[in-house]
């Protein structure tokens, strides 16, 4: 009996199995390395806006280029090298744009996006040179900037009257009890679990305690950190934040094409909501359900804490007053970095077929442990006074019960209690709710 390898008919179906068997294997290897969250997708309502526009932009550039190098005051030396660096920025943003990977949102647009990883980038990259300065020349640098700066700041401390009056709060209400609320708004909208907010809100109060022998803006009052802080700006702003993600969360998605609204007034609420999200994915963070969602969630609110704290730390070493445009411009930035770093976060932690984090949670990950670098470095002679005694305890006290909490969640509780084998039904139903986990990763949200 002749095998199939020797029927001239049965060659190209045998040849056409293994090209299909070949092709497979490649497939399930490349979805092993490249999370689901990456898969190509695009938004068909505005069609026009998703067309290639590489050319126009090539001559809008190289327009821009052309008329700031024949009108531009050649012997101003400051100002040449102001419009270089720019120069140098806008080239490096567009050509992230056209290189860059999609990341996981697609409104207002994916090139969006990749601008901000760009942003990211060049921020990155300022940090890195201003990590191998001294601590003067990084003040000077801050001049480049705005030449009112580079002058020792004044020391103000919110914990001198401290009596609970009328005209003492009062006087404690300013720009910042605005920018309190709307920090937490943008917190909820990051992290979008009620409780984790409310848990972050709290612990930063209680860092703020701790570190105000060093940072004497954190001098407070009682009735400051708990009442004005805590139970009414940051409350404000959570609860404005989380009716904002519930609000998505339950909201029926129905994207028509804007050619087939026939309303002008229809026409301009569709191109209004190209900059609201195409779907909204809510977060499951479950921090008890195993160890590495436990360690994984520390981690995220030790990164929160992080970007909160370096700031402050960041103005007073290189002397930019609270309230000036690089404080507010960098508050701005690392909020578009936070959204899909958060999103790549949560998906690198919650999916088992995630193996690679994405590269604006890398990213941006990169940037906080570099800006503490920078702090660490410029803070050596700053804060030579110790920590007090109390607040070493008190945090001795925390890590303790960290550590006996996971002990006991994820060592003594399964062996004392296992949890009972699956029954049959369960595990016939499993691979089917595995497939729509799946189907879901695949669509990129917001």
């Amino acid at each position: 009996m002749s095998s199939d390898s020797d029927d001239p008919v049965a060659a190209p179906s045998l040849l056409r199995r293994r090209v299909n068997a070949v092709v497979a294997h490649t497939q399930t290897r490349r979805e092993r390395h490249q999370s689901p969250m990456y898969h190509e997708s695009s938004d068909p309502t505005l069609e026009f806006v998703y067309h290639p526009r590489t050319i126009s932009v090539l001559v809008a550039l190289l327009a821009g280029f052309l008329y700031v190098a024949l009108y531009v005051d050649p012997s101003n030396d400051m100002l040449n090298t102001k419009w270089g660096l720019l120069a140098l920025c806008s080239v490096f943003v567009v050509v992230s744009v056209i290189l860059f990977r999609d990341g996981p949102f697609v409104r207002p647009h994916p090139a969006f996006w990749r601008a901000v990883l760009a942003l990211n980038v060049l921020y990155e990259m300022f940090l890195v040179f201003l990590l191998f300065q001294s601590k003067a020349t990084g003040r000077q640098i801050m001049t480049f900037f705005d030449p009112a700066l580079g002058h020792m700041l004044p020391e103000r401390s919110y914990g001198d009257n401290c009596a609970l009056t009328f005209a003492n709060v009062r006087d404690g209400i300013d720009i910042f009890v605005l920018a309190h609320s709307l920090g937490w708004f943008g917190k909820a909208l990051i992290i979008r679990n009620h409780t984790m907010c409310w848990i972050m809100s709290i612990v930063f109060e209680l860092l703020e305690y701790s570190l105000a022998h060093q940072l004497p803006n954190f001098n407070e009052c009682w009735w400051d950190h708990w009442i004005l802080d805590v139970f009414t700006c940051n409350w404000l702003g959570i609860y404005v934040g989380m009716k904002f993600c519930e609000h998505y969360k339950m909201k029926t998605y129905t994207w028509h094409g804007i050619r087939e609204i026939r309303s002008i007034k229809g026409k301009i609420t569709r191109a209004g909501a190209q900059f609201t999200p195409y779907n909204w994915t809510a977060y499951d963070w479950a921090p008890t359900r195993r160890f590495k969602n436990f360690v994984g969630i520390l981690f995220f609110a030790a990164l929160i804490m992080l970007a909160e704290l370096n700031v402050f730390y960041l103005k007073s070493l290189l002397w930019i007053p609270p309230e000036h445009l690089l404080v507010t411009a960098r508050l701005a930035l690392l909020f578009l970095f936070s959204l899909p770093s958060a999103r790549e976060y949560y998906e690198y932690y919650s999916n088992p077929r995630c193996k690679r984090m994405g590269a604006h949670c890398w990213m941006l990950i990169v940037t906080l442990v570099t800006e503490l670098l920078i702090i660490v470095k410029f803070g050596r002679g700053e804060f030579s006074e110790p920590f007090p005694t109390p607040v070493i305890a008190f945090w001795s006290l925390v890590a303790a019960a960290i550590v006996g909490f996971s002990t006991w969640q994820f060592v003594l509780v399964p062996r004392l209690w296992p949890t009972p084998p699956a029954s049959s039904s369960s595990i016939v139903a499993a691979p089917s709710s595995a497939v729509a986990d799946t189907t879901a990763a695949t669509d990129k949200s917001d």
